[in-house]
């Protein structure tokens, strides 16, 4: 009998929770009606559904449902974000102020805003991968219109401080954007106590469908539509609104945040048996991002003497990733890792782990003897290795 998988790559998807999935299933064949289509009762109906979706959305973050747009996911809404509040502010200013080891959904809409004229400050990280907030402090001008910075990172879980940069925004008058997609659900939020102007979601990295995200856009802040036609959203982002995936997003946001403390807490104590049940048997193995200001559910690791792809390759029971899921078919190592100083080499060796609300103690285990015997596997083929020992011979017998 085969051995089932053993999913852990969760920051890059999660699986649907049931309970998400039964909520969804009767707005594909049951209540179908399009929630622009207000003349009858399905259309109602439909219109109801995402209003209450909104509000859940809302909710989870500490805002208004009139603040809550959706969209396709957060790559969208990163576009929205950083195109829409540029274009809509160029009288005031052309500077957007983002960070090296941003996802490729804010690093390349900034690029391609520079491409526009706009002028773009990609701030450095530390060994890290944090910014602080005088960095952000000293790099906004009288030009300033906005600053994007991600409030957890994707590939290695460090979490900025994101209510104290939101503070340099706010005493500055310059607008804050975060991508928000890996601590939501796993984290608290608050926008208006973390001074957050515009805030990207996205409903599969927790446990709802793909296909579907939102933005969070203060009152009062300006957008320029970058999908035009019919209105919707109140004029930010048109289109018949995907009636399944807003309920899916909504319910899937509703367990989250009753369920937050304690699947937080969980998650971080299997990653800390995942993390030290690998380094306590595996020497050269060394922790990427933040030791504890990171997300519950990332381990980022790097194995000397083999490369990442040969031991991913090797884990033919288990999910994981070499890198973010966006990047996953460029062959080169981490820019992420690259910023925070890990050199090329280490960083070809790098996997991520992503825990989640589906992995089991017993799951942890079967990783670590996974892991622990195919990195001795590959190690005893490897040449590097062989020097290393060698070494490590010739040093003991001259001391």
């Amino acid at each position: 009998m085969k051995r089932p998988v053993i999913f852990m790559d969760n920051n890059s998807t999660t699986r649907v929770d049931p309970r998400v999935l039964d909520l969804m299933l009767p707005w594909f064949s049951e209540d179908y009606g399009n929630a622009a289509s207000l003349h009858h009762a399905p259309g109602q109906k439909a219109r109801e559904a995402v209003d209450g979706a909104r509000a859940r959305v809302a909710e989870l973050i500490g805002a208004s449902p009139r603040e809550i747009v959706f969209t396709s996911g957060a790559t969208e809404s990163d576009n929205l974000a950083l195109k829409g509040v540029m274009q809509a502010y160029r009288g005031k200013g052309s500077h957007l102020i983002t960070c090296v080891t941003e996802h490729k959904a804010v690093l390349d809409t900034a690029r391609r805003l520079e491409r526009e004229g706009f002028r773009v400050t990609f701030l450095p990280v530390d060994s890290y991968g944090l910014v602080s907030p005088r960095q952000v402090e000293e790099a906004i001008t009288d030009d300033t219109v906005l600053v994007s910075l991600m409030a957890a990172n994707n590939e290695v879980g460090t979490l900025h401080p994101v209510h104290e940069i939101g503070a340099v925004c706010r005493a500055r008058g310059v607008l804050f954007h975060t991508d928000a997609v890996q601590l939501a659900g796993t984290g608290r939020i608050d926008v208006e106590e973390m001074g957050i102007d515009l805030l990207s979601l996205s409903a599969h990295k927790m446990y709802g469908p793909k296909g579907v995200g939102a933005l969070y856009v203060r009152r009062r802040v300006r957008l320029e539509p970058q999908i035009d036609g019919g209105g919707h959203e109140r004029g930010m982002r048109s289109g018949t609104l995907n009636v399944p995936g807003t309920v899916g997003m909504g319910v899937a946001c509703d367990l989250c945040r009753e369920e937050m403390g304690k699947e937080s807490a969980r998650l971080t104590s299997l990653r800390e048996r995942l993390r030290s049940g690998i380094m306590n048997r595996l020497e050269g193995v060394t922790l990427n991002g933040h030791p504890t200001r990171r997300l519950a559910g990332n381990l980022n690791l790097s194995f000397d003497w083999i490369k990442g792809e040969a031991l991913l390759m090797s884990l033919r029971g288990v999910s994981v990733s070499s890198g973010s899921a966006c990047t996953s078919a460029n062959p080169e190592p981490s820019y992420v890792l690259r910023a925070l100083g890990v050199s090329e080499e280490r960083a070809h060796g790098s996997l991520r782990f992503g825990l989640g609300r589906f992995t089991t103690e017993a799951e942890v285990d079967q990783v670590i003897e996974e892991v622990v015997n195919n990195v001795g596997r590959l190690r005893a083929m490897s040449p590097l290795y062989e020097l290393h020992v060698h070494e490590q011979r010739l040093s003991g017998s001259s001391t």
